[in-house]
C-alpha cells in the first residue's frame, strides 16, 4: 500500500530553520514528482516547492531563494529545507507523490 509519512515540522521563531522530510514506500518514489504543499487556516492548499524525477525543481515566489527541495533515491525521501523562516510560513505541511498520494501532513509554525 502506498504510503508517505512526514517528519520534522515544529516550532521555531523568525528567521530559523526546520527541515521537513517524507519516507515513501512502495513504487511511488522512482516514479513520481514530488511535491510539498502546504495550507495555512482559512487559505487553499498551495503548492510550495517540487522535484521532478530527473531532479528539476519549481519553488513558489513565496519561498524562492529560502526552501530547497531535494529527494534521495538510497532512502526513497524527499526533503524540504526551510531557511529564513516567516511568520506567513505557518501551515501544515503535506508531502505529496504526483499530487495524487498525500501525507498525513506536519505543522509547522513560526513566531515573530
Amino acid at each position: 500500500q502506498a504510503q508517505l509519512v512526514e517528519s520534522g515540522g515544529g516550532s521555531v521563531q523568525a528567521g530559523g530553520s526546520l527541515r521537513l522530510s517524507c519516507v515513501a514506500s512502495g513504487s511511488l518514489f522512482a516514479f513520481y514528482t514530488m511535491g510539498w504543499y502546504r495550507q495555512a487556516p482559512g487559505k487553499q492548499r498551495e503548492l510550495a516547492a517540487s522535484i521532478t524525477t530527473d531532479g528539476r525543481t519549481q519553488y513558489s515566489d513565496s519561498v524562492m531563494g529560502r526552501f530547497t527541495i531535494s529527494r534521495d533515491y538510497t532512502k526513497d525521501t524527499v526533503y524540504l529545507q526551510m531557511n529564513g523562516l516567516k511568520p506567513e510560513d505557518t501551515a501544515v505541511y503535506y508531502c505529496t507523490a504526483g499530487a495524487s498520494y498525500w501525507g498525513q501532513g506536519t505543522q509547522v509554525t513560526v513566531s515573530s
